[in-house]
């Protein structure tokens, strides 16, 4: 747990003009079907094919960690037929993706609480996670039944059963290491598509510095170009992390010197 990726309100992160850890709120699904009049299902089987081809461009680019929001613990509230749905094209696209994923050394991690999914869809999950456990060239974060409210009051419960010792007090040191990302640095940009720009209870603690973007792109027609754009736009950002502009530039005049 020593080794885990620090916090951007504790100490400021490296900055590169490629984000790390990119993360995304996939929104858009069934507005995209509608338009073309067709049954929403439509638009989540068409939005699978945008994120195969966003994982391929994000590895091609070097990013190392890719975040998205596939299922939130409040999209129970939906249509059951779609729930039902959804379940079985994640089981699906679990039993169809996830051999390319580990052909082309890319580890896939699951999110959230699994406590609702039924024992096939659970199992399929540990096996995908446990082939692709030692891939190292991209680390892609799947958020199933997941809630950033949840996964703040599972890390605090979690980390007072390790310690209970720490229920007067503790600090963002101690609870770190028991969130579901604790594993992966802050991500550095988060896209959220289908014209929407809110955050929907999603990573509330990852992104207290993250830069936000948001685009009127329905998620199945966001493609490579439209990824392009949103790190064109981050890489247009000064990302302070508490400091002014003018502290910025002579820090970076101080590496040039020293260049």
């Amino acid at each position: 747990m020593t080794n885990l990726p620090p916090s951007s309100t504790r100490i400021i992160p490296d900055i590169t003009s490629v984000p790390r850890h990119i993360a995304v709120i996939m929104d858009g699904n069934g507005r995209w079907a509608k338009q073309r009049l067709m049954p929403r299902v439509a638009g989540h089987q068409r939005g699978v094919e945008a994120l195969r081809e966003v994982v391929k461009a994000c590895r091609d680019m070097g990013v190392e960690y890719l975040t998205v929001f596939a299922f939130s613990s409040e999209n129970w509230r939906r249509p059951a037929d779609e729930v039902s749905f959804l379940m079985k094209l994640f089981l699906k696209m679990l039993e169809r993706e996830v051999a390319k994923l580990h052909q082309n050394d890319i580890r896939l991690k699951i999110i959230g609480d699994r406590s609702r999914f039924d024992a096939k869809l659970g199992q399929a999950m540990q096996d995908a996670e446990r082939l692709t456990a030692s891939n190292s060239a991209l680390t892609l974060t799947i958020a199933a039944n997941y809630g950033g409210r949840w996964d703040v009051m599972q890390a605090v419960k979690a980390m007072l059963k390790e310690q209970p010792q720490l229920v007067q007090s503790f600090t963002e040191e101690d609870l770190q290491p028991f969130f579901s990302m604790s594993d992966a640095p802050e991500p550095d940009l988060f896209i959220r598509t289908g014209g929407e720009q809110r955050i929907s209870n999603f990573l509330l603690w990852q992104l207290a510095y993250t830069e936000l973007y948001f685009t009127d792109t329905l998620w199945p027609a966001f493609d490579r170009i439209e990824l392009n754009k949103a790190i064109a736009s981050y890489q247009k950002r000064e990302r302070r992390f508490g400091r002014t502009s003018e502290q910025l530039q002579r820090n970076a005049g101080q590496r040039d010197q020293n260049a």
